[in-house]
């Protein structure tokens, strides 16, 4: 029990969450368990420096505690000895009078920055107010490029005679110094000089923090490492230069991971991949993926499909924050709408711009051998890939805020008689949680899709658009919607347009539900011009966090049906993370 003699409401309710005793009481009771006598004890005994450090922090600097257990001061108990039972914590405060300062200075001031609100004569002396001061000039002068600035004087005095705080603080922000090299620590297998060039540190430049981090971050993309640590040496070097020291933990070079996914429209897939993390020395990543799906699909014509993949990528190369990436694909696809087996050799450069920004270009030879609507035939394509993604989710499996979109632009050049043109595919996602701890979100998706240049009959399978099943139009069967018919067997479309909303609900714990809707529309014309069909779906899901994300469950049922056909009313997904 907290009780404050003074002070108001606001103040009680600040100590009664700030009591170490009152959170332990309400830990226990939420587990159905009880405190121990010695750790009752000891949280009574901590009360005194907690209640004295919030009083601080709302400006009450003559305040008394007294912490009393079953009615002795919990001061004068031993912690070696401790009562057999304890029935009664009882805080009483005494805040007395609020201070304010006389003065609240801080010098000398860093470039470019502001003393917080509040930190100024004849407001409320709250010690965070001091903390923040302190805090903010220290950043500005590192961000100046003074990384050994200290607080070299700090005098705070109170005046209990008129309720007042002085405040004096004085700063010393060292020499400017500029960047030194990078000491690396604890690698093993990962060769020195190119965890020095993944890094990127600007050597010779002027210090600043922003850059510690993001070298940090570019060798933790890589995947080779399992922790890095980046600081700045403890002693400057010759001409004022500031080493920096590397702490290096590797990951173990090799790694082998699978997934499953259902539905009742395409069966089962089986995804799985193994990786080496440091090929040759140098944070090479190769990668091969092997997916089955389809396995057990309801429909006669959706046979099983097979994509294996192979990418070896080596990071800052040519340059630091650009990755070079060499890759191979092979694929065998028995869908509804086509069967075709595609080869593909090419690489290319992906380039981090920033936290939330990647291009990337490249350029892929690919084969395909296709049966379709339109018969027989083989096409022989160079494709020019090129993409952008800008990501601010806060995380990438089960996101509660932020924005994701991305585009393709592939334009391609065919051989020996194959089709020439271009494939556009536009995806982006939006967010919007809320509540306490953003329970709630609402959940919104646009895909747009074009193929310009070749007729349908001549383009490559995999450029035209479909709709229908789990990654589309959930409650559809898979690949209902295409844009037309040949002698009964349905053909893709050159134009695509989908458009999905969620609402999820974290309802008890780790469990949540979802609702959803999702539409799509295919149409035989390059550019959307309404020409084509629209189908849709909706339902509802369960979705259980794991941790790493959502095990997901949707039950969805056709609500706009694709002409001439009579889908199942109940399809039913399974997966791992959210739907988008």
């Amino acid at each position: 029990m907290v009780r404050v003699i003074g002070g108001g409401d606001s103040l009680s309710t600040l100590l009664e969450r700030a009591s170490i005793t009152s959170q332990a009481k309400a830990d226990a009771d939420a587990e159905n368990d009880r405190v121990e006598p010695a750790e009752a004890v000891a949280s009574a005994q901590g009360e005194y420096r907690q209640m004295t450090g919030a009083l601080y922090s709302e400006g009450y600097y003559g305040g008394t505690v007294s912490v009393r257990v079953d009615g002795r001061e919990a001061a004068d108990l031993s912690l070696v000895n401790p009562p057999e039972r304890v029935s009664q914590v009882v805080i009483d405060i005494r805040p007395g009078p609020r201070f304010r300062f006389s003065r609240a200075a801080i010098a000398p001031r860093a470039p470019d920055t502001f003393l917080p609100d509040g930190y100024a004569a004849g407001e409320t002396a709250r010690s965070g107010l001091i903390q923040e001061a302190v805090t903010g000039q220290i950043e500005g002068w590192r961000n100046a490029g003074h990384a050994k600035v200290v607080l070299s004087q700090e005098r705070i005095t109170a005046n209990h005679a008129n309720n007042t705080l002085d405040s004096d603080l004085r700063v010393n922000p060292g020499p400017r110094l500029t960047f030194g090299p990078l000491i690396v620590t604890g690698n093993n297998r990962v060769r020195t000089e190119r965890i020095v060039a993944i890094a990127g540190l600007p050597t010779g430049e002027v210090y600043n923090p922003e850059e510690l981090d993001d070298a940090a971050a570019r060798l933790r993309r890589t995947g080779a490492f399992r922790g890095v640590t980046l600081k700045d040496a403890e002693e400057i070097g010759p001409g004022d230069t500031l080493p920096i020291v590397a702490e290096i933990a590797e990951e173990k070079r090799r790694r082998l991971g699978a997934g499953v996914e259902f539905s009742t429209t395409e069966g089962i897939g089986v995804t799985s991949f193994w990786m080496h993390r440091n090929l040759f020395g140098g944070a090479e990543n190769l990668r091969f993926d092997l997916d089955i799906l389809n396995i057990a699909a309801p429909e006669d014509d959706n046979g099983i499909d097979y994509f294996f993949t192979a990418v070896l990528r080596r990071p800052a190369t040519p340059v630091t924050d650009v990755d070079t990436f060499f890759v191979f694909s092979a694929s065998r696809e028995e869908e509804p709408a086509f069967t075709s087996t595609t080869y593909g050799l090419g690489g290319g450069v992906e380039w981090f711009v920033s936290n939330e920004l990647t291009l990337s270009a490249g350029i892929l030879f690919q084969y395909q051998d296709i049966e379709d609507a339109f018969g027989e035939r083989e096409t022989e394509s160079l494709l020019f890939p090129l993409a952008a993604t800008y990501d601010t989710r806060d995380d990438e499996f089960d996101a509660t805020r932020g924005f994701f979109f991305s585009a393709e632009v592939t334009p391609f050049v065919g051989f020996r008689d194959s089709a020439s043109g271009t494939h556009v595919l536009l995806d982006g996602r939006t967010y919007y949680g809320f509540g306490e701890e953003r329970n709630v979100v609402l959940a919104g998706r646009a895909q747009i899709g074009s193929l310009t240049g070749p007729n349908i009959s001549e383009a490559p399978t995999d450029f035209l658009f479909f709709a229908g099943g789990g990654g589309s139009v959930r409650g559809q069967p898979f690949q209902v919607l295409g844009a037309g018919e040949e002698d009964g067997d349905i053909f893709g479309g050159r134009s695509y347009l989908a458009l999905s909303g969620e609402v999820r609900a974290y309802v008890r714990g780790p469990l949540g539900v979802v609702g959803f809707y999702d539409a799509g529309y295919v149409g035989a014309e390059e550019l959307y011009d309404g020409s084509g069909e629209w189908i849709s779906g909706a339902g509802i899901g369960l979705r259980y966090d794991t941790g790493f994300g959502p095990i997901r469950v949707d039950v969805g049922t056709p609500v706009i049906e694709a002409d001439d056909t009579d889908p199942d009313p109940v399809q039913i997904y399974i997966g791992i993370g959210q739907a988008f």
